[in-house]
């Protein structure tokens, strides 16, 4: 598979990786088998990068990958980012303090089994958090401890990753960014890109959405987001279905997915739309089982679906314009 660094990190990691919220829940249950089955199908098709967050699952999604770092053994290629900040409770931007960013990587480092965790994210903390030179001067100090390798952001709007990339040694920021979520696109990408930050597309497929599978009559479990977060109950909407009402999404993922080449899924299609946007590191695709992880590594091979052509790429602008634009642009 293809390979672009990551940003500041110096690191190669796969133009796809694997994006693992799934494996702590929220999307349902995922047995421990289901784990390390797609895990391990994601990394044979290529993926080297794995996204995760120690609130995920409280902690099981990286004590999963941790034991399956163990069972590869050292020399493994794995880069593994994780997050910090969405266990301080009640969530509020004086919790974002070194001592508890100490305690909260220190618990990441015990369940993923490493020493020094190769990327750490702010993870969609309050807005204030990022304009505070603490919050830098705090992950500078876990740098200098040996406890990250490295730092990034999660962010939820454009303002906040302008913010991010300002900063010196902020490696990368991860942002939603798919068919249905351009905005950052017109200032975000450019701005990474000059300053040497790696972007971290998530949410690809707006949950699902951008696989071309659902339509109005399709239920959810309980406790999955597209459920109880439909509405942004329990965190920012924008996370579920990229904040697009679920029958807009729907209607709209019709009109994409008759645009898909023979040969390729909805899915291929979202995903080589996001890796042709000249900035993007990597794309961190979710999977439930192997063949969805495979499906998903197989978007960056060109003999599956080919960077796409100018009209495909004004043809989708247009269901962007026509049908999504007006509830998600101006949000975030």
């Amino acid at each position: 598979m293809e390979t672009r660094e990551l940003g500041r990190t110096a690191r190669q990691v796969s133009v796809v990786g694997l994006g693992c919220w799934q494996l702590g829940g929220d999307w349902g249950s995922v047995g421990e088998d289901d784990a390390f089955a797609l895990l391990d199908a994601a990394v044979e098709s290529g993926v080297t990068f794995l996204d995760t967050a120690d609130v995920y699952g409280d902690g099981r999604s990286e004590t999963l990958i941790g034991q399956f770092l163990a069972a590869r053994g050292a020399g493994h290629g794995l880069t593994v980012a994780t997050k910090l900040g969405r266990r301080a409770d009640p969530h509020v931007a004086d919790a974002y303090t070194l001592d508890a960013f100490r305690a909260w990587t220190d618990r990441s480092r015990t369940n993923l089994g490493v020493d020094t965790l190769d990327l750490v994210q702010l993870h969609c903390p309050p807005t204030e958090v990022f304009a505070r030179d603490a919050t830098y001067d705090a992950l500078d100090t876990l740098v200098q401890e040996g406890r990250i390798a490295a730092y990034g952001v999660s962010v939820e709007t454009v303002a906040e990753a302008l913010t991010a990339i300002a900063r010196p040694h902020v490696a990368t920021v991860q942002i939603i960014l798919n068919i249905f979520r351009r905005k950052p696109l017109e200032q975000v990408l450019p701005a990474a890109r000059a300053a040497g930050v790696g972007i971290i597309a998530r949410v690809p497929l707006a949950s699902g959405l951008l696989s071309g599978k659902y339509d109005e009559t399709t239920v959810f479990g309980a406790d999955d987001h597209r459920t109880y977060n439909r509405h942004g109950e329990a965190f920012d909407v924008g996370e579920t279905f990229a904040g697009v009402p679920f029958d807009v999404g729907v209607r709209a993922a019709r009109e994409v997915a008759a645009l898909t080449p023979a040969g390729a899924t909805t899915a291929q299609l979202a995903l080589r739309w996001i890796l042709d946007q000249e900035g993007v590191s990597t794309v961190i695709p979710g999977a439930r089982n192997a063949a969805q992880a495979r499906g998903n590594a197989a978007a960056a091979d060109p003999s599956v679906i080919a960077p796409l052509d100018a009209d495909l790429l004004v043809r989708l602008e247009q269901v962007y314009d026509s049908m999504i634009r007006e509830h998600v642009h101006d949000r975030w």
